[in-house]
C-alpha cells in the first residue's frame, strides 16, 4: 500500500463515511453475501463448510431458487464438509452447462497470530482482510451473487449455469467435495466447461495492473516414497553399507536431476507473450526455448526466476525424512518424501522412472505414495473460451493484456479436467507482488478489485451462457 497524505477535512469526512457506504446498491447487496460467507468459519479443525453451503443456499432460495434446483450435500462420515450445486437453467434443450466451481474451506488461522480476528471482514486501506478474503471466497460469493441477481432479473440465458461450491480443497486427505462429484455424481456438474480458481493477473508495487491471466492446465501433485533397508546392527560395529547414506546420496542425486522442459499450447503462448514484456536477455531466450526446448543455454537464462523454471518441467523436491530406532543402533530403515509437482499429462510412472534414474542405486525403492493424483493433459485454449475472455477484459481493463498461463500449484481443476469438464481459471483477479497474504498472515483483497472482478465476471458469465 502506498502512503497518502490528505487534508484534514477530507481525513475526517473519510471517517465519518466509510469506504463501503459510497458503493452502489448491487454492489452493496454483494458486500453483504461476501460478509457472511467469509465470516462463517470453514477451517477444517473448527468450522463448517456445510454451515457455509446452507447460508448460501438460503440466499438462491430467496432469490427465488426452487428447492428442486438446489442439491445440498454431505457425507455421513464428514458431516461439516459438505457442500451445494445449484443450477439456473436455460432455453436451449440440448446445450451443455456451463460450470462455476468455487471451494468453501480456508487455510487454518490462529487469531493470536493476526493483526485482526481473521474471521471478521474488516475493510481498512482499500483492502479487505480475512482468512478467505480472498481465497476462494472471492470467488465463490461472486459466483453465488452472479445466480443471485441473475434470477431476480429473469434473465433468459441459453446454456445452463451451474454452480458447485464444495469442501476439502485446502487440506490434504479431507474429504473433497469437487472429487466426490466428479466421480460420484458427474451428472449433476457436467458441462461443456468449467471456471475456477487459478488464474492471477500481475499488480506492480504502486498498484498498477500489469496483466491478466487465464489458466488452463495446472501441474499434478503427486508424493513419492524413497526408501532403503537394511539388516542394521550395533552402532559399535558400522559396517560398509548403511541405509541412511544409501538415502542421503540417492536424495542429493535427485536433487540435482533437472527434468526435461516440456511445453502445451498455455505455456507456449505465456512465454511468447512474456517474452515481448521481458524482452532483453530473458525474453530472446524465452523465444530460442520455444523453438529448441533443449537448448540449455536459454533454459538457464530463462529458469533464473523460479516461477519460470517451475513453468517449464515437471519439479520434485525432498521435503520430509525419517531414518533409525535408535542412537546406539545402525539403521535398519531410511526414508524420505519427494514431493513432485508434474506437468500436466505427464505420467507418473514416467516421473517415477526418472527419480529412479536419478537415484541410480537399485537398493532404493521409488514409489508412489499417498493419493494418487489424475494427470489429465490441460485443456485447449478455445477461441470460446479464450477469445470471449480477452474480448470482454479489453472494455473492463483496457491496455491490460491477458497471458495465458499454467498454475504451478494445485487446484480441484484437476478431478474435473481428468473427468472430461475442460476446467479454466478464469481472469479478473489480480496479486499484489507479495501474494496478498493468501494461505499466510493478515489475508488480504483489494476492495476495488473484488468489485471490478465481480462486474467483468458477470459479464462473462453471460457470455459465456449465451454462446453456441
Amino acid at each position: 500500500m502506498r502512503s497518502c497524505f490528505l487534508p484534514a477535512a477530507l481525513i475526517a469526512a473519510t471517517l465519518v463515511a466509510p469506504l463501503h457506504a459510497q458503493i452502489r446498491a448491487d454492489q452493496a447487496r454483494f458486500r453483504d453475501l461476501y460478509k457472511e460467507l467469509v465470516e462463517t468459519n470453514t477451517t477444517l479443525s473448527a468450522g463448517s463448510c456445510t454451515l457455509a453451503a446452507e447460508r448460501m443456499a438460503a440466499r438462491l432460495k430467496a432469490a427465488g431458487f426452487n428447492d428442486e434446483d438446489i442439491r445440498l450435500f454431505a457425507v455421513a462420515d464428514h458431516p461439516k464438509e459438505g457442500g451445494l450445486v445449484a443450477t439456473l437453467p436455460g432455453t436451449g434443450h440440448a446445450e451443455k452447462a456451463i460450470l462455476l466451481l468455487a471451494h468453501l474451506d480456508v487455510v487454518e488461522a490462529k487469531r493470536e497470530d493476526w493483526t485482526r480476528d481473521p474471521f471478521v471482514l474488516v475493510e481498512e486501506g482499500g483492502y479487505f482482510y480475512a482468512r478467505g478474503a480472498s481465497d476462494d471466497k472471492a470467488q465463490a460469493a461472486i459466483f453465488t451473487d452472479t445466480l443471485v441477481r441473475l434470477k431476480q432479473s429473469g434473465t433468459k440465458l441459453r446454456r445452463p449455469l451451474k454452480l458447485a461450491l464444495t469442501c476439502g480443497e485446502e487440506t490434504g486427505g479431507a474429504f473433497n467435495g469437487a472429487r466426490w462429484l466428479s466421480s460420484e455424481h458427474k451428472d449433476w456438474i457436467d458441462a461443456a466447461f468449467a471456471l475456477n480458481e487459478g488464474s492471477v493477473g500481475v499488480r506492480d508495487a504502486s498498484g498498477k495492473n500489469v496483466s491478466l491471466g487465464i489458466q488452463a492446465g495446472e501441474k499434478v501433485y503427486q508424493d513419492f516414497l524413497v526408501e532403503t533397508r537394511n539388516p542394521g546392527g550395533h552402532s559399535s560395529r558400522p559396517r560398509p553399507d548403511n541405509a541412511i547414506y544409501s538415502l542421503a546420496a540417492a536424495v542429493v542425486r535427485i536433487g540435482q536431476y533437472e527434468f526435461p522442459v516440456q511445453f502445451s499450447d498455455t505455456t507456449r503462448a505465456y512465454f511468447t507473450e512474456m517474452a515481448k514484456l521481458s524482452g532483453g536477455e530473458a525474453g530472446a531466450a524465452m523465444l530460442r526455448l520455444i523453438a529448441n526446448p533443449r537448448d540449455r543455454e536459454a533454459d538457464a537464462i530463462v529458469s533464473r526466476d523460479a516461477t519460470f523454471h517451475s513453468m517449464l518441467r515437471t519439479t520434485c523436491v525432498a521435503t520430509r525424512l525419517e531414518a533409525g530406532h535408535a542412537n546406539n543402533a545402525l539403521p535398519q530403515h531410511a526414508t524420505a518424501n519427494v514431493n513432485c509437482r508434474m506437468f500436466p499429462g505427464d505420467p507418473i510412472e514416467n516421473v517415477r522412472a526418472q527419480l529412479v534414474k536419478a537415484a541410480n542405486d537399485p537398493a532404493v525403492s521409488i514409489t508412489p505414495s499417498g493419493d494418487i493424483s489424475p494427470t489429465p493433459p490441460p485443456p485447449p485454449l478455445t477461441p470460446q473460451v479464450y477469445g470471449t475472455a480477452k474480448k470482454i477484459a479489453a472494455k473492463h481493463f483496457p491496455g491490460v493484456p491477458m497471458l495465458p498461463a499454467m498454475t504451478t500449484g494445485a487446484t480441484d481443476g484437476r478431478f474435473l479436467n481428468a473427468a472430461g469438464i475442460p476446467t479454466y481459471g478464469v481472469p479478473g483477479r489480480f496479486s499484489d507482488p507479495d501474494g496478498n497474504g493468501v494461505h499466510g498472515l493478515n489475508e488480504r483483497k483489494s476492495v476495488q478489485g473484488l468489485y471490478a472482478e465481480r462486474d467483468y465476471l458477470f459479464e462473462l458469465i453471460q457470455a459465456y451462457a449465451n454462446s453456441k
